[in-house]
């Protein structure tokens, strides 16, 4: 085993996984968050059974927005959160007149499509749950993949990858050390 692999190996077996989540330090960050990524969507429920139930994110806010001339709402927004109460946030938006959407293609994500990524400490446990969401197509199951390093070394993954009831393209992965840039 190469000596910056061992050490990185260390690293993240001694360093908290609290610290490694840390917002960079003050004197490094720029005058700008990433707050959240908004999905239009067909049935939030269906998107909850995925984003919720599936992967454990936590509901924090659920409305019916933007009523119309006779007080009906037209839209609904739901925010879910994962470990941080300000970044990283997942919104589901529904609008309630908008024209039939046709089914997803569950095709490769092109330009302008998002992939969304998620980490999770108990993926081959949580998978189950995930393969079962009705809606979900899995792409692929639970894989080990190595990714070059930075500094030379390898970051080692626990890959999966899914679309969700809308089609949107999903990576659940596993870290087996420290994350690319640390």
């Amino acid at each position: 085993m190469s000596r910056s692999r061992l050490l990185s190996l260390l690293l993240a077996l001694l360093v908290p996984a609290s610290a490694m989540t840390a917002p960079v330090p003050e004197d490094q960050q720029i005058p700008v968050d990433f707050r959240r990524t908004t999905l239009i969507v067909r049935d939030i429920e269906a998107s909850l059974a995925l984003y919720r139930d599936a992967l454990g994110m936590k509901l924090i806010y659920d409305q019916e927005l933007a009523p119309d001339e006779e007080g009906k709402p037209t839209a609904r927004l739901v925010l879910l959160r994962a470990n941080d109460d300000f970044i990283g946030w997942l919104g589901l938006y529904r609008r309630y007149r908008d024209p039939e959407v046709p089914p997803p293609s569950f095709e490769r994500p092109l330009a302008g499509q998002p992939i969304l990524v998620f980490n999770a400490k108990d993926l081959e446990e949580r998978f189950a749950k995930i393969r079962a969401v009705p809606g979900v197509k899995v792409v692929t199951e639970p894989e080990i993949r190595r990714y070059p390093r930075g500094d030379g070394g390898e970051i080692e993954v626990l890959f999966s990858a899914i679309f969700d009831p809308d089609g949107f393209f999903v990576e659940i992965n596993e870290l087996h050390g420290p994350p690319a840039g640390r």
